[in-house]
């Protein structure tokens, strides 16, 4: 990996649940501004990840940090400078885009004066500017999940935690998804952390992926790297898709 400030450090991190290990002595760096992919099937330990890397749930052994902070011991420091957009995004419905924002805004500490200018730059960011006004009971998905990049992004975030931001969205709205994605990086300089089963949309955003396979991960690196490890070749002959089966029929 290239040199660059780190904002995610995991060494030999393992969450066990009744002696069963859901996350086995994961070690994985993660630098500023990088758009990372953490692949795998239900069940392979991402989501358990990612609640470690939150301070949601404590390790059961190993350690991780975030831009240096310890989520076990510093979780209030991590939540300040981490952005979490889950699958399905929970907003007020009876209140408009703009009070949901600045009611997490308040929730963050932000204070009002601040948080007015930066709701209207992001609103305008995401493509709802026009609809600030609008009861979020009335949108699509596609604004919902709009809005929640909005929300992650309202305390300026070091970096941001997406899981599968695309499903349910129409070949428009995964589009615009996939470009504001793409910007938070090439922009803002924040790394996004993406969990997704849409390989063709991994592959098309991503620096470098991750893959995990029963609590275990089994691939990390670039495409061209994936590619070539387990196929021999560079990724320009082969999908993520067929890169990612090889690597499971070879764990199996």
């Amino acid at each position: 990996m290239d040199e660059g400030k780190l904002v995610v450090e995991a060494k030999n991190l393992t969450k066990e649940y009744k002696g069963f290990k859901a996350v086995d002595n994961l070690t994985l760096e993660i630098k500023e501004g990088e758009i990372f992919g953490f692949l795998g099937p239900n069940g392979a330990g991402k989501t358990t990840t990612i609640l470690m890397f939150l301070g949601l749930t404590e390790p059961t052994s190993g350690t991780v940090r975030i831009c240096g902070f310890d989520p076990v011991k510093e979780p209030l420091d991590v939540k300040k400078i981490v952005g979490y957009l889950p699958e399905n995004v929970g907003f007020y419905d009876d209140m408009n885009a703009a009070q949901n924002l600045r009611y997490v805004a308040r929730l963050n500490g932000i204070p009002d004066e601040i948080s007015e200018k930066r709701i209207e730059e992001l609103l305008l960011e995401v493509g709802l500017a026009g609809d600030k006004n609008k009861k979020v009971g009335t949108f699509s998905k596609g604004m919902r999940q709009r809005l929640g990049i909005a929300e992650t992004l309202i305390k300026e975030p070091k970096v941001v935690f997406l899981d599968e931001p695309t499903i349910g969205l129409d070949p428009e709205g995964t589009n615009q998804m996939l470009d504001m994605i793409k910007s938070l990086s090439t922009k803002k300089g924040i790394a996004v952390f993406l969990t997704s089963h849409l390989l063709d949309q991994v592959q098309r955003i991503c620096d470098r992926v991750g893959i995990m396979y029963n609590g275990n991960l089994i691939g990390v690196g670039t495409i061209d790297e994936l590619a070539k490890e387990k196929l021999g070749l560079g990724a320009e002959k082969f999908t993520l898709e067929e890169i990612y089966m090889k690597f499971f029929k070879q764990g199996e």
